[in-house]
């Protein structure tokens, strides 16, 4: 999970530079979904990589205009099983 905070509220300039550029995704991670705050303040998307360097070399294409914080998540499927076995 990826939550973006709009440097100074400027929700304007993130998308100005999203309709002229796209996500400017490098290969390897792929885009699921987001949602923006009703504020406009913060975008949470939810993307997907198998190499972590790759979403933090995303970031810093953003980094002038977004504060980025990455949550590394798991389905609730997956958390539950990893756990199970530790609770008997």
């Amino acid at each position: 999970m990826v939550i973006e905070s709009f440097r100074d509220g400027n929700a304007e300039s993130v998308g100005e530079r999203f309709r002229r550029y796209g996500r400017m995704m490098p290969e390897g991670v792929t885009y699921h979904a987001s949602w923006v705050d009703s504020g406009g303040a913060r975008c949470f998307q939810i993307m997907e990589t198998e190499r972590p360097d790759l979403l933090n070399a995303w970031a810093s294409r953003w980094a002038d205009l977004v504060d980025f914080e990455i949550v590394p998540v798991v389905t609730s499927n997956e958390f539950w099983a990893k756990i199970r076995p530790q609770q008997a």
